[in-house]
């Protein structure tokens, strides 16, 4: 009989244990969720200075961009950049600025889908996750699209395209 009170003593302070540890990781994730992440570069902000080929051999960097410019980032795999994807490409039809289109896959990812269909319509550049374009502007979350106007500022930046073709 003994035994199996201190079993059950034992189950409850694991459970009070186990409480208290969900309770103690749930207070954290909201204390995280409360800071807002650091994201692309905020409207305003100077383009950052780069400098790199795009899968024609072309170089490109922040001088050759022009502006203004429509800058997109996708990610191989990424249900939201498939979907915006599309939109882009018509976006880009559209319009008499500067496109560049950065297409982020992991080694051994096969990104030509993306690669092919952003060609038609922009410059486009792909990278490894935390390439060289994806960490100087800033980009942590895919699809990420940003319009750039005059004095190579960023106009709008976010996870969708902007309401007006002629943002920037």
């Amino acid at each position: 009989m003994q035994y199996l009170v201190a079993a059950v003593v034992l189950v409850g302070l694991l459970g009070v244990l186990n409480l208290l540890l969900t309770v103690g990781v749930i207070r954290r994730l909201r204390r995280q969720s409360a800071v807002p992440a650091a994201d692309t570069l905020p409207p305003g902000t100077r383009i950052p200075q780069f400098a790199t080929t795009t899968t024609s051999g072309e170089p490109i960097s922040d001088e050759l961009l022009g502006t203004p410019a429509l800058i997109g980032f996708f990610s191989h795999g990424c249900r939201p950049c498939e979907d915006l994807l599309p939109l882009f490409v018509e976006r880009a039809r559209g319009t008499s600025d500067a496109v560049l289109a950065v297409v982020v896959s992991a080694p051994g990812e096969d990104s030509a889908a993306e690669t092919a269909l952003l060609a038609e319509v922009a410059r486009v550049v792909t990278e490894p996750p935390l390439g060289p374009l994806q960490t100087a502007f800033g980009v942590n979350a895919f699809p990420t699209v940003l319009t750039v106007g005059a004095g190579d500022t960023i106009v709008t930046s976010g996870h969708d395209l902007p309401a007006a073709a002629g943002a920037s």
